[in-house]
């Protein structure tokens, strides 16, 4: 379906089929903004979504991992597959029935019990699977390895939400708690190897002065194997003390690996700031899962400090600078409202993991708050970036 597509000559008025970015971060801008207003209707205003099949906790939880992140992950694949091995990846009325399955994967569940829980979950999974074959099957052809072992995430990302769907099928006991947990931390792994390749490389190409970031190599080797030791431990006993040992030994490689990266360039820059604060949110979110065993610290605060935080802002600062990229753009003449965009969505990470550890008491008004936030940001960044998204390059090329 995807090794032979030659690429188009024919630009056309609109280009949103012509690249997978271009839908796919339409699409989880859009679901960013109206799963989370739909999700603090039910949670502050007591909304009631006629949900059968998930506990509405379950569905924000699923929704934001196999429907946000994914999709962002879809983008971001399409398109960069596309640069590392010249091959055409999907695009025109292929790339519209990938991107609709997905939504059709999101809408379904609001039908309530006159949709079957197993047409629910073939369409949610089929969708991944036909991603992960679109994504990789120009790798293998090109023999690019490595980069195979990061798409390869995504077949991993599926293989979690069949459990996920077992578990609410009741066929696989604490199904739900495992996918959803797998599926987290599959998505923190491929965004912090993504991150290794990209965040040090746009710091020395961005910051408007010549400096060569430093990288260890024992961090390179071993974050991953210790973060996937981690991950299965944290499914397996969440609360034991070797869980917080690597909690904690995360914590600190990629607390050292930050230092690495800083110059004081990155705090002129919004694309550049976004990443390592997002990063800094997720060096956070470790520590917190080392308090969220040895103290009282509540588990979903750690949670969102990696995923609010970390996946939140690591994403929109992503789907910013490609957008820009690959829509023919001047990075470094973004617009000036992105600042204020991704300040926004930082001020949610705050209100959402630090307020609640300062007072409790305010709990219900932190969330609400950190949500507004949110909506604002991920609103604004869908009307700056929408029609660029839909416009053909601004240099007339196709993609």
């Amino acid at each position: 379906m995807i090794v032979n597509i030659e690429q188009p000559q024919k630009v056309g008025k609109f280009a949103f089929l012509h690249l997978g970015f271009r839908l796919f971060f339409i699409g989880a801008s859009s679901l960013a903004f109206l799963a989370i207003l739909m999700w603090m209707g039910i949670y502050i205003f007591s909304w009631h979504i006629p949900f059968h099949h998930f506990a509405p906790m379950t569905w924000h939880a699923h929704e934001m991992i196999f429907g946000y992140s994914i999709a962002v992950m879809a983008g971001f694949l399409l398109t960069a597959v596309k640069n590392w091995t010249g091959i055409q990846t999907l695009h025109g009325y292929w790339l519209l029935l990938l991107f609709l399955l997905w939504v059709i994967a999101r809408l379904l569940p609001f039908f309530g019990d006159s949709v079957p829980l197993s047409v629910i979950a073939i369409s949610d999974n089929l969708f991944i699977l036909l991603l992960s074959v679109s994504v990789l099957l120009p790798l293998f052809k090109v023999k690019q390895w490595n980069n195979i072992a990061l798409a390869s995430h995504l077949l991993l990302l599926l293989i979690s939400n069949i459990v996920f769907y077992l578990g609410a099928y009741g066929l696989l006991s604490n199904g739900i708690h495992y996918g959803l947990y797998a599926g987290l931390y599959l998505t923190l792994s491929l965004l912090l190897t993504v991150g290794r390749r990209v965040i040090p490389f746009f710091i020395e190409k961005g910051v408007g002065y010549p400096i060569q970031l430093r990288n260890w190599k024992w961090i390179d080797k071993s974050h991953l194997i210790i973060f996937w030791l981690f991950g299965i431990a944290d499914l397996i006993n969440p609360n034991a003390y070797l869980t917080a040992g690597l909690a904690g030994l995360l914590c600190l490689i990629h607390g050292f690996r930050l230092v690495g990266w800083h110059t004081p360039g990155i705090w002129k820059k919004p694309l550049l700031w976004v990443l390592y604060l997002a990063y800094i949110f997720i060096v956070l979110g470790f520590a917190l899962k080392v308090l969220t065993i040895v103290s009282q610290v509540s588990v979903y605060i750690a949670v969102h400090a990696l995923a609010f935080g970390g996946i939140g802002m690591m994403t929109i600062g992503i789907m910013a600078r490609v957008s820009l990229g690959h829509t023919g753009r001047n990075i470094l003449a973004h617009p000036r409202s992105l600042f204020w965009i991704f300040a926004l969505l930082f001020c949610g990470a705050l209100v959402r993991v630090i307020f609640p550890l300062i007072d409790s008491s305010f709990y219900l008004y932190w969330i609400a708050l950190s949500q507004l936030f949110w909506l604002l940001a991920f609103g604004w960044f869908l009307y700056i970036y929408f029609t660029m998204l839909i416009y053909p390059r601004i240099d007339g090329h196709y993609g």
